[in-house]
């Protein structure tokens, strides 16, 4: 009998190429997808995607979806205590695995086996270790369209906000930032590719940019839509590409 779990789902490439191989793996079966968002904001943490757009992924996905639903501004302890709350709601549903896009960053992967083993639950990476210049390959090359809606000014300028990722985009991309960013650089929406019945209609909005103050205490599970000069764990600015369903 295949294993139930809960597939952690951002609507960026990383999880929609994860999510293709699981499913051509067929050791799991996913029981339901899991989104964090911002309860006052209704977009996807961290890439900013309005919950609208979430909406029709997951339809043509064909999955349920659980939404995490986060406070504004979310200390670790209260994120930590939602998300406990609502692994335990889905174990008793049955779950026994949680999925994850994470390619190479170590902490990060040691960080959620260390919090799913406290609950008894196991942590699967089906991207692990393969280098990110394949992945991205493999992404394009599988049929996937996508799209960034947020960069990080550390690392990329606004006209890179709001670019559908190809080889020119891949040949634009500066020395040094990831081409999946999985260092942060940038974050992404799926609109097309092999997991999905229909592509996602969509037409772009307006580019915004959001300078965020550092704080003490906070977690990395997104604060896409903060004001400027609100405490966040990030030193930096970013660019967003608001996308509207249609």
């Amino acid at each position: 009998m295949k294993q139930q779990a809960i597939f952690n789902w951002s609507g960026g490439k990383d999880s929609a190429l994860a999510l293709y191989k699981v499913r051509q793996a067929g050791q799991y079966e996913v029981q339901t997808l899991l989104t964090s968002i911002s309860e006052p904001y209704q977009r996807i943490s961290m890439h900013g995607v309005r919950v609208a757009l979430l909406d029709q992924q997951v339809a043509s996905i064909g999955l349920p979806c659980h939404l995490l639903v986060l406070p504004e501004m979310p200390t670790m302890e209260a994120y930590e205590q939602h998300m406990t709350t609502t692994l335990q709601d889905l174990q008793r549903q049955g779950a026994t695995v949680s999925i994850f896009g994470d390619i190479f960053l170590a902490d990060l992967r040691r960080y959620r086996e260390e919090q799913l083993a406290r609950l008894s639950l196991q942590a699967a990476f089906p991207l692990w270790g393969v280098p990110t210049t394949a992945l991205i390959r493999e992404f394009l090359d599988l049929g996937f369209k996508t799209i960034t809606t947020c960069v990080n000014e550390k690392y990329l300028d606004q006209s890179f906000v709001g670019r559908v990722i190809d080889e020119q985009f891949l040949r634009d991309l500066p020395a040094g930032v990831d081409p999946c960013g999985e260092n942060g650089e940038f974050h992404t929406f799926v609109f097309d590719g092999p997991i999905f019945t229909r592509p996602i209609a969509f037409e772009k909005g307006e580019v915004v940019y959001r300078k965020y103050t550092p704080a003490p205490k906070a977690d990395n599970s997104g604060y896409d839509c903060a004001e400027p000069d609100e405490p966040s764990p990030f030193d930096t600015g970013f660019w967003y590409c608001d996308l509207l369903p249609r």
